[in-house]
């Protein structure tokens, strides 16, 4: 059941970023409509809830990239090492057969080091730049449930803080104080 007074023309994006969904929210909030006399504004709970639940569900699929991420650095380091292991193995049989050229053989060493030390930094820059990726994520959302932790603080403490309606007066009776003075200071 939608809220009438809710001013969203379309229905939530089902294929969003948590980010995107947490966008959302504070976008329907921030659009909603302003109750009378109040400012408090007008939602709806099961949009604004059904949003949120499905930026959560989502949160395990964008770990889940990074952890693949990660599992894609991890098969690309050891493949490297098996590149290195295979280029080593070669180094060591052409080694036996030209003992006699030791400087070929310092080489191939100094080459299959060389790339051992390229896999390792490539391997250590990636894991890096996934860790750095996952901290920004993370950091975005945090930012971002943050305002939205503030702004239903400030909307539940304008709540709380509502004055209870005064019991109704008579128009001669409303009129009569007016005139006594402009401001509440000035009624004695």
């Amino acid at each position: 059941m939608t809220d009438p007074f809710l001013d969203v023309d379309e229905e939530p994006d089902q294929d969003v970023s948590t980010e995107a969904a947490i966008t959302q929210v504070l976008d329907i909030i921030a659009g909603a409509k302003s109750m009378p006399l109040s400012s408090s504004v007008i939602v709806s709970r099961d949009d604004v809830v059904g949003i949120l639940r499905s930026a959560l569900e989502r949160l395990p699929d964008e770990l889940r990239q990074a952890r693949w991420l990660l599992r894609e650095r991890e098969e690309f380091l050891a493949e490297r090492t098996r590149e290195a292991e295979t280029l080593m193995e070669e180094v060591r049989a052409q080694a036996e057969h030209m003992v006699q050229r030791t400087e070929i053989v310092r080489q191939a060493n100094a080459v299959a080091q060389r790339i051992l030390d390229d896999a390792n930094d490539e391997a250590r820059t990636m894991r890096h730049e996934a860790e750095d990726f996952c901290d920004q994520k993370l950091a975005g959302m945090e930012i971002v449930l943050e305002r939205l932790v503030r702004t239903v603080q400030s909307g539940r403490a304008r709540l709380a803080a509502a004055p209870a309606p005064a019991a109704p007066e008579s128009a001669l009776g409303a009129a009569g104080k007016e005139e006594d003075g402009f401001f509440d200071q000035d009624v004695s």
